[in-house]
């Protein structure tokens, strides 16, 4: 299969804005490391193994250990934090405020009940994914049709299929331990108050709206 060259999405701000903009939720340090170092990191490995997967020997694969196999399995990883690397970015830097979610509010309400609902279920999500992985608000296109928030294992353990994710929130400890240390529920409810809600919307009507 003929490699795709994926790049690295640029944000909706500049890195010197990040470091202001940001600033209530990550640290200007990680602003700029998170971004130019592990979000560039999973772009580059992912073009890596699309070059490699060219010339792969199909023949080898094997369930017990081949190349072939192994690089499908780090082409999803890569890929998954390629992902949902570019939505985390796109969902902070807004005021918190989801009336500017005028299609998603309304199906937010219809599915949890309430918009405290949902930030409950979504922080608790975060919360209780591993050392290393994500809360996800999704769509869940293929089955139920509603919204869910789902626990994402590293970057793909818990990943639905045909979900359109609509926000991802980052809980790998390299997002805020540089500001919050241990402290992952303040991490959880600054990235919630800070989520542009119209980012969201324009994700959902682009990608989701039936």
């Amino acid at each position: 299969m003929k490699a795709f060259d994926y790049k690295l999405k640029a944000r909706p701000y500049s890195d010197e804005e990040a470091k202001t903009l940001l600033a209530k939720v990550v640290d200007p340090q990680t602003t700029d490391w998170h971004y130019n170092t592990h979000h560039k990191g999973y772009v580059d490995k992912l073009n890596e193994i699309e070059k490699t997967l060219e010339t792969a020997d199909l023949s080898k694969a094997n369930g017990n250990y081949s190349l072939f196999g192994e690089l499908k399995r780090r082409w999803t990883w890569n890929h998954a934090g390629t992902v949902l690397h570019d939505l985390y970015w796109e969902n902070l830097g807004g005021d918190g405020n989801a009336e500017k979610a005028t299609d998603v509010l309304p199906l937010i309400k219809r599915d949890f009940g309430s918009l405290e609902n949902w930030k409950a279920d979504f922080k608790a999500c975060s919360i209780a994914a591993k050392l290393s992985g994500w809360g996800v608000l999704i769509v869940d296109q293929l089955g139920s049709g509603q919204l869910r928030n789902v626990v994402v294992d590293e970057h793909h353990y818990g990943a639905v299929w045909g979900a359109v994710p609509l926000i991802s929130c980052d809980v790998f400890e390299h997002a805020y331990y540089h500001k919050d240390g241990p402290k992952r529920a303040a991490y959880v409810d600054n990235f919630i108050a800070d989520i542009h809600w119209g980012r969201v919307n324009d994700r959902y009507k682009k990608y989701a709206a039936r």
